[in-house]
């Protein structure tokens, strides 16, 4: 095993692109809604599909890398995304739109294999410094996403978008270093997706956190996902949308003192702490339609919230079954699919019929959602006092 200190920062870049290919089209929505013909009221569908495509993708495709060999697995992984975004900027309808999206969601799961592969490349006193550098360059992407495509869009077209993207994911493939021992799983792939499954019902703390993830991202795409709606009706360019982006990015930073924290054993209070700052930041959000400082302040803490939150629910979970580390990740992150997905299109529609108030009451729900989950404390179970049959 080569040590991780060689490869965090490649880890996190590469995470950081990859998962910037879905939430490149968020500053977009309008855009390619009226070059493909579809209302304002019903763009939070490129968003959904996309997440349902990363839901998917995560159940079916993340704990692959618990069976195979980790490094081939990416690389694979990255140059397929790479086919899927060449086929979304060369779509010419909103049916082949839709199906891209949905493709490069599948395959954007990549982000997450990398989770898993830096910490099992990792000692367990470090796993969460790792956990956080690579969450830390997937926050980056994910809001830095906004500013570059929101650029590129006004330069070159929002498909030049998805081109770029495409040039970057088959240069990552060709360029992946590291190496960690050949899984041990002693499974078949429908054995395989059974003990994902069951790490639900034998696993509270992973069942308390996927639930955690769901609210926080609910909440989180609640924000980005309509932003796109109040700001375009005030004039602003899809360059200045995305600036919001790269305000809110001051959250990442987030991230790794969270994974620093949770080494330390205090998780469960940075979680609860965080919870509290990501439902209360929505009282400052509601303000967005009367001065956009109110978003931009609002954007860093929700941000800082999510992110923290998430950093240290991975960091908790990945000791509970470390050789099965890519099904808890995994497993973890479809709760994180649906709600981003359910945030979008939930947000995006609301907002066409009761405004900007009524979507910063939703995001605030999915807060104080997420609270609940954090104030009570559920017991560590381990395999061995909780059997998985499945489970090696």
């Amino acid at each position: 095993m080569q040590p991780i200190s060689r490869h965090r920062l490649f880890l996190a870049v590469a995470a950081g692109i990859a998962v910037s290919t879905v939430y490149a089209a968020q500053p977009l929505l309008v855009t390619m809604g009226t070059d493909l013909g579809l209302s304002a009221g019903t763009v939070g569908l490129f968003v959904t599909v996309t997440q349902i495509g990363y839901g998917l993708g995560l159940f079916f495709l993340v704990p692959l890398g618990d069976l195979l060999d980790r490094r081939r697995l990416i690389q694979l992984q990255f140059v397929l995304l790479a086919v899927a975004l060449l086929v979304t900027g060369l779509a010419g309808s909103a049916a082949t739109l839709l199906v891209g999206l949905a493709a490069i969601g599948a395959l954007a799961v990549v982000t997450q294999s990398l989770v898993a592969y830096g910490a099992a490349l990792s000692h367990p006193a470090g796993r969460g410094r790792t956990v956080g550098t690579i969450t830390t360059g997937i926050v980056v992407g994910i809001l830095l996403a906004r500013t570059a495509s929101g650029a590129l869009t006004d330069v070159a077209g929002w498909r030049a978008v998805y081109f770029v993207a495409c040039a970057l994911c088959l240069l990552i493939a060709l360029t992946l270093v590291g190496s960690t021992p050949q899984p041990k799983a002693g499974l078949s792939y429908g054995k395989l997706l059974r003990s994902t499954i069951e790490l639900w019902t034998t696993e509270p703390l992973f069942r308390q956190s996927a639930l955690r993830a769901f609210f926080i991202f609910a909440s989180f795409s609640t924000l980005w996902s309509a932003i796109a709606l109040p700001l375009t009706e005030r004039g602003l360019s899809h360059t200045e949308i995305g600036i919001f982006g790269l305000i809110g990015a001051a959250g990442a930073f987030a991230a790794g003192p969270a994974g620093r924290l949770a080494d330390r054993g205090h998780g469960r209070l940075v979680t609860t702490l965080a919870s509290v700052l990501l439902a209360t930041s929505w009282l400052v959000i509601g303000w967005t339609p009367y001065t956009l400082v109110a978003l931009a302040i609002g954007a860093v803490l929700l941000d800082l919230a999510v992110q923290a939150i998430h950093v240290t629910n991975q960091s908790r979970i990945y000791p509970l079954r470390p050789e099965a580390g890519s099904r808890l990740i995994g497993g973890y992150m479809v709760f994180y699919s649906l709600g981003s997905g359910l945030g979008a299109i939930v947000s995006t529609a609301l907002y066409e019929r009761a405004g900007w108030t009524a979507v910063s009451v939703l995001g605030g729900l999915f807060g104080v959602g997420a609270l609940l989950t954090s104030i009570r404390a559920v017991p560590r179970t381990s395999p061995a006092s909780r059997p998985c049959e499945s489970c090696p």
